[in-house]
């Protein structure tokens, strides 16, 4: 067994170094993950511009792990085994005892762990973990095509789940990045008829052979009188944090429509009462979904080939990456990669 193991952690705001730390050893209630691949995400350039807490080593980023079981603590269940390929997502694990985990709300959990912000991630060769963020990864899925679906692929298939919509419904995807280009094979596999809303015509061919049925240029077209034309939608799946976009799209929502909000903007919406209440329409929020609801999303995706488009880097590379992502030209999620078979 290795005694030490290579890392990129945070050294300044959004900038990340290569150190070799001492290998962590799992508690009675965590396992030790060889790590095979990891996605990167909006997500970590917040975490990796949030300094650590004070007296806490420096903080190594990365929530869409994939990897093996190298150890396990001993009051981790027989389900879990060594040398098995397991995931982790944003949710580091549950506590089991706090309101919301006793309700069976796992992913509401009161003491959750984020791995990459309150605990080490996934930009590393190996990673500790509790055993209930632990993640089934089915065998027919590579590495590299699962790390995705561990946090972009399960918020929008999750959420498209639990909208209401029936096959046939309309679903007008707001957003065309890293999480639409999921969600836009899952609605179109799910039998909607999907309509993809983007700033610019350069993601229509990719939009199109994904699944979409119809595109609208944001720059250049007039959404709502478009969606209008099409008699309106039965909801609304906001992938980007745009709440002026999204209050603008609210009045095209059929009667009992409604808008499930994915990205966090930084201004409110502006939503006018009567219009919600006079065609009973809902705004709603979903978080990032259970380890069994991500399996479900992992399932799917090995039986209906809904994969992302990935970019491969070494994790060595991730400096690059993040820069890749922070201006926009990843297309459409990144994987790092450990060197090893994935």
């Amino acid at each position: 067994m290795n005694k030490t193991f290579r890392a990129m952690q945070v050294t300044s705001p959004g900038v990340l170094e290569m150190v070799v730390r001492p290998m962590p050893v799992p508690t009675a209630d965590e396992v030790l993950i060889k790590i095979e691949a990891c996605g990167v995400c909006g997500a970590d350039l917040r975490d990796t511009e949030t300094p650590a807490a004070e007296g806490q080593p420096a903080r190594i980023p990365g929530h869409e792990i994939v990897g093996r079981i190298t150890q396990k603590g001993d009051a981790v269940p027989d389900i879990w085994h060594t040398d098995q390929r397991v995931g982790v997502s944003r949710l580091g694990g549950y506590c089991q005892s706090c309101k919301p985990c006793r309700d069976g709300l796992f992913h509401l959990c009161e003491n959750q762990l984020t791995p990459g912000l309150s605990c080490d991630g996934g930009y590393a060769e190996y990673v500790v973990i509790r055993h209930t963020a632990l993640i089934a990864i089915p065998s027919a899925l590579s590495s590299v095509d699962a790390a995705p679906i561990l946090c972009a692929g399960t918020a929008t298939f999750t959420a498209l789940r639990q909208s209401d919509a029936r096959a046939g419904d309309k679903v007008a995807i707001l957003g065309a990045g890293g999480l639409g280009h999921m969600a836009i094979q899952y609605a179109h596999k799910m039998g909607y008829e999907v309509i993809v809303i983007a700033r610019g015509g350069e993601k229509e061919r990719d939009a199109v052979e994904l699944g979409a049925h119809h595109y609208i240029d944001a720059l250049t077209e007039n959404v709502t009188e478009r969606l209008k034309a099409l008699g309106g939608v039965n909801l609304i799946l906001a992938t980007a944090p745009d709440s002026d976009a999204v209050s603008a799209l609210l009045p095209t929502l059929s009667p009992k429509g409604k808008a499930i909000l994915l990205g966090t903007g930084r201004t409110p919406l502006q939503i006018m009462p009567g219009m919600m209440i006079g065609a009973e329409r809902t705004v709603t929020g979903s978080f990032v979904s259970t380890p069994a609801q991500t399996e479900r999303a992992l399932h799917f995706t090995q039986l209906f080939q809904t994969l992302p488009v990935i970019e491969q880097m070494p994790f060595e590379h991730a400096n690059e990456a993040l820069n890749r992502l922070r201006q926009g030209l990843a297309r459409y999620r990144i994987v790092l990669t450990m060197n090893q078979d994935s």
